[in-house]
């Protein structure tokens, strides 16, 4: 297990230079939520911590959260957290702090998930994401709803662990013996300024981290690591939350990477708050699901995305745009550029039947739009599938461009032919050559 989070960090140093090379200056997004600097420290042995990885710190955190919350110094305060392993139930963030993980620190959920709390369904979503009903609390929870406004808080240090130990809960998904939607691992919610860094995230019982109905949000130099086989642990789920920016991160996981979403079918379509101005740059990672996803919970929008650098090696799908029937909402202007796949059943899927509904209620008059995607300058090796874009019938979706993508097979058998309906767009120096549906063109800025 060390050796693999050694080779993870050291692929993701080796990742970021290599396109840091390029320039003295690469481009970051990490501006909209800067580093606080916080005068106020305390450590989690203030209140009681012991990092043995027998006590059960439940008590220590939810007291130095009440402290902070309560005494509010100007500028807010550091928790920190020292070397050692630090056994605890779920617990919630407050505003104007950081909590900050030294080297060797990590914080362990407990296994007992007979006590774990449980919250109500996400209004987007109308009911848990596996179950009816209700959902287990996220292990680590910031909610600006409870406390108005949730802000300036974050997560950061010297590449600490938070550690779900998810075995317990995917065995439960895998007997169906859950009674609720299982935890995050980490999730903001109602929450604004909100900034991420240098932590290990491990074995999550469910998705790593969520942030929902949120805005600025900065993600950068963060290790995600599960199982491939660990179901639906994907790695960074932006949920219906605006200004996000992630960048320079590890992620190998059991699902998806990262995967934009906004709600629920007929929940996320009344509740309609979109995902918008998210940019993603700097990932490496393996899944056997996608690397990139968008969806397939798109109801309340998705618009104004930028992807690129992204180093993607065994993977299910390189980039997944995916939608369905009674979703509604829309997908439009969508950037990718810059992305290297290898090892991958398929290159670029983007799909209108993809997804599982919240119950019989939704509208199959809710048709979601697709429009305005490119995606440019994307190599791959052995991938066995280039592509696969299928459109809505009377639907179709429209303004595709693809351009200088080549996408090549392994050695033997012939790599599977693109394969394509109801779409409208263009193709530019793409090899091997996709559907006719997508006509030859100079450029991606050519009428179509």
């Amino acid at each position: 297990m060390h050796h693999h989070y050694l080779l993870s960090i050291l692929l993701l140093i080796f990742s970021t230079l290599s396109y840091a090379s390029a320039s003295d200056q690469f481009e970051t997004c990490s501006g909209i939520v800067p580093m606080p600097v916080r005068y106020d420290r305390i450590s989690i042995t203030d209140f009681g911590g012991v990092g043995d990885g027998r006590t059960v710190n439940t008590k220590s955190f939810r007291a130095a959260m009440y402290r902070i919350q309560h005494l509010r110094r100007r500028g807010g305060t550091v928790l920190y957290v020292p070397a050692g392993v630090y056994l605890t139930e779920s617990f919630n963030l407050t505003s104007h702090m950081t909590l900050y993980l030294a080297k060797d620190a990590v914080i362990k959920a407990t296994q007992d998930t007979s006590n774990w709390p449980l919250v109500d369904p996400l209004p987007s979503y109308g009911r848990g994401r596996e179950l009816p009903g209700g959902r287990y609390a996220s292990f680590i929870l910031g909610n600006g709803h409870q406390m108005l406004s949730l802000q300036f808080s974050g997560l950061a240090g010297e590449n600490g662990t938070i550690d779900g130990q998810g075995a317990v809960w995917w065995d439960m998904w895998r007997g169906k013996t859950l009674q609720h939607t299982r935890p995050h691992l980490l999730e903001f919610m109602y929450s604004k300024h909100i900034l991420i860094s240098n932590v290990i995230f491990k074995d999550s019982p469910f998705w790593n981290i969520h942030p929902v109905y949120c805005s600025n949000v900065v993600i950068r130099y963060v290790t995600i690591l599960a199982p491939s086989n660990s179901p639906n642990t994907d790695g960074i789920d932006p949920d219906s939350s605006s200004n996000v920016c992630i960048e320079d991160s590890y992620i190998s996981t059991g699902d998806d990477l990262i995967a934009i979403k906004s709600g629920w079918d007929e929940y996320g379509i009344a509740f309609g708050r979109p995902s918008s101005v998210i940019t993603i740059r700097r990932i490496t990672g393996s899944s056997p699901f996608a690397g990139i996803a968008i969806g397939s919970e798109t109801s309340g929008g998705v618009q104004n995305i930028r992807v690129e650098h992204v180093t993607l090696y065994n993977m299910g799908v390189g980039v997944h745009i995916k939608t369905d029937v009674g979703r509604g909402g829309y997908i439009r202007n969508v950037t990718m550029s810059n992305i290297y796949m290898e090892n991958a059943r398929k290159g670029i899927k983007i799909a209108g039947d993809v997804g599982d509904h919240p119950d019989g209620n939704y509208n199959t008059a809710a048709v979601p739009e697709v429009k305005d995607i490119k995606i440019m300058d994307v190599w791959g090796y052995n991938v066995l599938q280039p592509g696969l874009i299928k459109g809505i019938k009377d639907a179709p979706f429209t303004s595709i461009c693809l351009s200088n993508i080549h996408l090549f097979g392994s050695q033997g058998p012939r790599t599977a032919p693109w394969q394509c309906s109801d779409v409208k767009g263009v193709a530019v120096k793409v090899s091997p050559w996709p559907c006719s549906e997508l006509i030859s063109s100079p450029s991606c800025s050519a009428p179509f």
